[in-house]
């Protein structure tokens, strides 16, 4: 696993909105990949880009584990479960005593201990992002929080 990198980019693309043409998870336009492609982790098989997720820092106290995705030939091998620890560990060097997550698949961040909550327990994302989405306000992915010790 490591840090994206601008080459990673196309690939990661693709993985996401794979899903996304699933109903999966929500798409993500390539320009919004670039614009914050420091916040991906990607894991690579030689060249390949199987797997990526971001930590996407929405406020002082607030991050969001957002655009986790496997490739259906490297699923069931623990790569999103590194991917997710991954993404706490950041949390936590950075300070955020909450992460949260917006999910069609609640059981797979339920394993990591994080609990279902409202939406309107995360006003900085609603306002700041899923009020733009072609889904708001009839969005059916769960939302669930994480509360780090920090």
């Amino acid at each position: 696993m490591e840090k994206a990198r601008i080459s990673d980019v196309t690939q990661m693309h693709e993985l996401i909105n794979y899903f996304a043409d699933r109903d999966e998870m929500l798409p993500r336009p390539l320009s919004e990949i670039y614009e914050n492609i420091r916040d991906y982790f990607v894991v690579k098989q030689d060249e390949r880009v199987i797997a990526c997720a971001a930590l996407h820092v929405s406020w002082s106290d607030l991050a969001e584990v957002k655009s986790l995705a496997v490739a259906e030939d490297s699923q069931e091998q623990g790569i999103g479960a590194q991917l997710v620890e991954a993404c706490l560990r950041e949390a936590r060097e950075l300070g955020t005593s909450t992460v949260f997550c917006l999910t069609y698949k609640p059981g797979f961040f339920e394993k990591f201990g994080f609990s279902q909550a409202e939406k309107t327990e995360l006003p900085h994302k609603i306002w700041g992002e899923c009020y733009r989405c072609p889904k708001f306000p009839d969005c059916n992915e769960v939302a669930l929080i994480y509360h780090l010790e920090v």
